[in-house]
């Protein structure tokens, strides 16, 4: 599907839905001069890869409207002013207020997310009909003060080490932004907070063994210099991560990008994955990570909690 390369605002016709898409020529990118057209044409060109790993979550919106040096915020309540067709996922809060978050069912759905100003996507980690539940298990690998980005790829084989020690098989992207993402599909069953528990004490360890690589340490302050975090405070309720295929705000337009095991070991740059060639690389390659989603091959947790 393409984008129309003129009009600033058009209708689509998507099968049996209208969505609106506004201010196209609108510049994201400065630097780059990659306008909010071209986010559009590229979530649509990857959408089916990028779709089945938003289906039936709810999705946080971090929306960028004036690009990616302006301000951003995030928002949860799906706005009044959405599509008749748009499904929405009621998540009740400590605050005891239910919140309806918006879901991407389709492209149409996908589209009049990003057209809110969304450059990258945040989905739930658990599927709508039981958000306490999650479907994976993941590590957030994120190089603190000293640590270069070579020093993210080695810890990225130290975690896999671990988890494939323990009978897991995980997948692992670029974040898109400095660090790196592991990810394990696993049989949903265990409640948030107890995956939460699980990372934890994995992350502790691999402090503990490799001090002079890895720290647990959430408060910055008292991180050591030169280490890389591996962070498993991302797996507690209500957190997201950038979803794969999530373009960044970045002045290089990087993307969220899963990789190989081999290309980790032979080394790469987070600029290698771009808003500008990575669709390319999807139809090549396919999705690296339709694993994540296979309900084969998913880990048992319950055993090692």
């Amino acid at each position: 599907m393409r984008i129309p390369t003129k009009a600033d605002d058009v209708t689509l016709r998507l099968g049996r839905r209208t969505v609106e898409l506004t201010n196209l020529g609108k510049i994201y990118w400065p630097e780059a001069g990659y306008t909010k057209r071209v986010l559009l044409q590229y979530y649509a060109d990857v959408s089916p890869a990028l779709l089945p790993h938003l289906r039936d979550r709810a999705m946080v919106m971090k929306r960028y409207p004036n690009g990616i040096h302006g301000k951003c915020f995030f928002m949860k309540r799906t706005p009044p002013s959405h599509p008749a067709w748009l499904e929405t996922c009621e998540i009740m809060h400590q605050s005891a207020s239910l919140i309806a978050f918006p879901m991407v069912q389709h492209l149409p759905g996908l589209l009049w997310l990003v057209n809110l100003g969304c450059i990258d996507l945040n989905q739930w980690y658990a599927r709508c009909d039981d958000t306490d539940r999650p479907d994976y298990l993941h590590f957030d690998l994120d190089p603190g003060r000293g640590a270069p980005f070579d020093r993210v790829r080695e810890t990225a084989l130290v975690v896999r080490e671990a988890l494939q020690a323990l009978g897991m098989a995980p997948l692992v992207k670029t974040s898109g932004s400095s660090g790196m993402h592991l990810y394990v599909p696993i049989v949903r069953g265990p409640l948030q907070k107890a995956v939460w528990g699980f990372a934890k004490r994995l992350a502790k360890e691999l402090e503990r063994r490799h001090p002079k690589l890895i720290t647990a340490e959430y408060r910055i302050a008292k991180r050591p210099r030169g280490r890389v975090l591996v962070d498993y405070n991302q797996n507690a309720w209500g957190r997201t991560l950038a979803s794969v295929y999530s373009v960044r705000p970045t002045v290089e337009a990087t993307v969220s990008t899963p990789v190989t095991w081999k290309e980790v070991e032979r080394g790469f740059a987070m600029q290698d994955f771009r808003i500008d060639n990575v669709a390319a690389r999807v139809r090549r390659l396919g999705d690296l990570w339709k694993p994540l989603l296979a309900p084969r091959g998913r880990f048992r947790l319950e055993p090692v909690l």
